[in-house]
């Protein structure tokens, strides 16, 4: 059984994985609550963002194959595309 600490870890990564920001902030806020350090809570967030990477890039080069295209490289953040 995981303790407090490294089940709100779990879901901070998980969250940033998800994407989903409700559920970050709630497992932020109970982390420290129990006592987890800015420090661990960032490794969580890095650990989240190193998975969520990867499962993007294998799903953008999966969807590629699907259609018989290439993978194409993402805009750039802000570029206001539609």
């Amino acid at each position: 059984m995981l303790d407090e600490k490294t089940r709100e870890l779990v879901a901070i990564g998980a969250a940033i994985t998800a994407n989903c920001q409700p559920c970050l902030e709630y497992h932020t806020a109970k982390a420290r609550e129990v006592g987890v350090g800015d420090d661990d809570i960032r490794e969580a967030v890095k650990v989240g963002q190193q998975v969520r990477r990867g499962a993007s890039a294998k799903m953008d080069r999966f969807a590629a194959e699907q259609v018989g295209g290439q993978s194409e490289p993402l805009p750039a953040a802000g570029c206001e595309c539609r």
